[in-house]
């Protein structure tokens, strides 16, 4: 069976690097955390739910050029998020087609060790040189302050107001 390479980047403490099988437990264990869910979606994800989510985010790398990057922290080889780009063909007024929406999550334990912007400048600076060109917009819950704060560090800014799934969401575009 032939496997897609998808780029590997390495940061100071990370290494964003496609998924593994052995990868999907821990992958899986991530999106449960209610602490990870409780403002992007709500509620924690069932095993087949992360499973969609796990082999989605492979497959738009063969689909679309780019997708999302397991993020590893170096020091322990423990998967400590998910960072990347999809289109995610969202129902959400305005809609997004043909924008480049980012997004990230980190592990309960890898919060506020500013694993996220690390990560999230990486993939960026990955996107620049791979898929230039494009509108990159991130979707943040207006109570999210913390995923504000790494997307305001990363260049964007708030660009509208929307609701998604009935939830208040701010786009951010990045300029």
């Amino acid at each position: 069976m032939a496997r897609l390479e998808i780029p590997l980047i390495e940061t100071e403490r990370l290494v964003l690097r496609g998924r593994r099988m052995e990868d999907f437990p821990a992958f899986a264990a991530m999106w449960a955390e209610e602490a990870v869910v409780r403002l992007i979606g709500g509620k924690p994800l069932t095993r087949e739910q992360a499973w969609g989510k796990f082999s989605r985010e492979t497959g738009d790398w063969a689909l679309l050029g780019f997708g999302f990057w397991l993020v590893v922290e170096k020091a322990t080889g423990a998967i400590v998020g998910d960072v990347g780009f999809s289109d995610f063909k969202r129902d959400i007024e305005p809609p997004l087609d043909g924008l480049l929406e980012f997004g990230w999550v980190l592990a309960g334990a890898a919060q506020g060790k500013g694993y996220a912007t690390e990560a999230a400048r990486a993939a960026l600076n990955w996107a620049e040189a791979n898929v230039p060109g494009r509108r990159k917009v991130c979707i943040i819950n207006e109570t999210n302050a913390r995923s504000m704060r790494v997307a305001e560090k990363c260049g964007f800014r708030e660009a509208w107001r929307a609701t998604y799934r009935g939830e208040p969401v701010i786009v951010f575009e990045r300029a």
